[in-house]
């Protein structure tokens, strides 16, 4: 049933004498009522609004600034939370204006503690990332009214036609947004999706599902939500489907076909080829995994390391960089000689390190493949771009290189920042940081401020622009590896440009994505603002993955989920990293 509709006014009763009595007590209590009515962003950045004029009004008078530096005095609790050095300008985006904003710690005096004009600034900061992460939650109510209303219970939102597209039938948005939910405090949501997912949820259909999408977004979904809220539903769940895709393995060469039908417990490559993609057999490790592990069944772990066991021996590697497709009769690469880190071997390179980490970083033979390939992508396809010098990676095809980068690629800094973290060499995070700040670039130098699907680089002399993108691959699909990467950048290095530049996206998804009724939309051209084209389509991964990591990002919390405790699959869903005892 769907909630009753928001008014837009407010009434007013006039007492029984029909005189209206204009009473100081009155006026309170209506700007009061005004006051609540406001939602919870509209109040912080109107809080954050009137502080930040006040500041501004003291650092234009010296007077006043010396009076806060001396003189203004406050109680022990606030100056103890107030007493840290913090980057006025990583707060306000702008440079150092010449105030001197040094934090001295001089002391107190009488007894009492002196809060300085520095010291105001953690109180902003604070407000800053809550009108952040408010901003995220109403960006996910917007996109979940539009889903509820129009929707409801299916696969994806058609957020200009007020409709919906199916693909397998089984509510995947609904269900890819289970975790983010309960991640951003959404309790009214999260239960009525909990309750479709109790009441209505089966997949006992005569209905084929893609392998890797089934499990990265379904069995994945119901596995890290079934963890972070420990209500068993989610695993019997995650239990049912598992067991329904392991028909995929059915093969002679144990590389499992791409689909399968869930219903009939059958499995077949597509009708165009006999391969599956790389990324798309090697990305199902990580849930699989899981799957054994809470189960006890060791069937669903069994099958998918054979997979990893099969492509680590096997030929037509160039450096540790594998070829895009593998046929599923006789278990050897095809269409060899193609490198990419873009689509269809992206998450390959990705789930080689989650493994490892997984597993309590016990499973040496993951990580010299994972080592092997980031040195391989070092020598074969990193090369830098005309004018700007911004780091990139291309393809290679049959030894000729192409500077072409999917924004897909754009995971790569955030795994590189998760193996430095973890111990791996102290050179990859500076790889990191320089491509960081290219996948922001692909951002920054479109006309809308939102990447393009593909981009190609200059490296010809007398360039003046780093990015060109062609005319097919101008859109936006609303993607999440930029914020990924920004939030593993931050919570690593805790440098406020990363959060500034995700806000950045964010707006930009406001203004040229953001559907009146309801929803986001993928767009056709990002480098025409006037108009961007709408595509009429809601990806579930922009409720799974592009808000969740903004939201992670703009939160200066880092226990929440905490990073040396849980892992992201490929589709944001955390899941637990193992004791080094199992």
């Amino acid at each position: 049933m769907l909630p009753p509709s928001r008014r837009d006014f407010v009434s007013l009763t006039l007492s029984e004498s029909g005189s209206y009595t204009n009473s100081k007590q009155w006026r309170r209590q209506s700007c009061w009522r005004k006051w609540k009515q406001l939602s919870r962003l509209q109040r912080s950045l109107i809080l954050f609004t009137l502080m930040l004029l006040l500041v501004c009004g003291i650092a234009t008078s010296p007077t006043l600034i010396g009076h806060w530096r001396g003189e203004i005095r406050g109680p022990p609790v606030l100056q103890n939370r107030l007493q840290t050095k913090t980057n006025v300008s990583g707060l306000l985006g702008v440079e150092n204006q010449g105030l001197d904003l040094k934090n001295e710690n001089k002391g107190s005096e009488g007894g009492k503690p002196i809060i300085r004009f520095d010291q105001m600034f953690p109180v902003f900061l604070f407000l800053l990332a809550e009108s952040r992460l408010e901003a995220v939650r109403e960006a996910f109510r917007h996109a979940w009214k539009g889903y509820k209303n129009f929707a409801w219970g299916h696969d994806e939102l058609k957020p200009i036609s007020n409709s919906y597209g199916e693909w397998f039938g089984l509510g995947l948005t609904l269900i890819d947004a289970l975790d983010t939910m309960w991640i951003l405090g959404l309790k009214e949501e999260f239960a009525e999706a909990r309750e479709w997912v109790a009441r209505e949820l089966s997949f006992n259909k005569n209905v084929d599902v893609n392998l890797f999408e089934s499990t990265i977004r379904i069995l994945g979904g119901l596995l890290s939500t079934y963890h972070l809220t420990g209500d068993s539903m989610f695993l019997e769940k995650a239990k049912d489907i598992g067991s329904r895709l392991m028909p995929a393995f059915n093969t002679a060469s144990k590389i499992p076909y791409s689909d399968v039908n869930i219903g009939k417990g059958t499995a077949h490559p597509p009708q165009w080829t006999s391969d599956s993609t790389v990324a798309e057999v090697t990305s199902i490790q990580l849930e699989f995994r899981e799957l054994s592990r809470l189960t006890g069944d060791p069937k669903y772990k069994l099958a998918v390391m054979e997979v990893m066991k099969q492509v680590h021996k096997l030929d037509g590697k160039q450096d540790g960089l594998v070829p895009m497709f593998i046929n599923t009769h006789n278990g050897l690469f095809t269409h060899q000689g193609i490198y990419t880190l873009g689509a269809r071997a992206d998450s390959y390179y990705e789930y080689l390190l989650k493994q490892w980490i997984q597993g309590g970083k016990t499973e040496n033979e993951l990580l010299d493949d994972y080592l092997l390939a980031v040195e391989g992508v070092k020598k074969n396809l990193l090369k830098k771009s005309t004018p700007s010098d911004l780091t990139f990676v291309g393809e290679l095809s049959h030894g000729h290189f192409s500077p072409k980068m999917d924004h897909l690629v754009c995971f790569l800094p955030g795994t590189l920042a998760l193996g430095a973290h973890y111990g791996l060499p102290t050179d990859h995070m500076e790889l990191a940081k320089q491509l960081m700040e290219t996948c922001y670039q692909m951002y920054a130098q479109m006309e809308t401020g939102l990447s393009p699907e593909i981009a190609h680089f200059n490296m010809h002399e007398g360039s003046t622009q780093d990015v060109d993108v062609k005319i097919a691959d101008r859109h936006n699909l609303l993607r999440p590896e930029t914020v990924e990467s920004l939030f593993y950048m931050y919570r690593f290095t805790e440098d406020k440009k990363y959060q500034q530049w995700g806000w950045e996206i964010l707006q930009n998804f406001n203004k040229y994505t953001r559907v009146p009724t309801g929803g986001y939309t993928s767009i056709n051209n990002v480098r025409d603002p006037a108009n961007p084209n709408p595509r009429d389509k809601m990806e579930s991964f922009f409720l799974g993955e592009t808000l969740k990591y903004f939201y992670l990002l703009f939160s200066n919390d880092p226990n929440l989920i905490s990073l040396d405790k849980y892992i992201f699959n490929t589709e944001a869903h955390p899941l637990p990293i193992w004791p080094q005892a199992e």
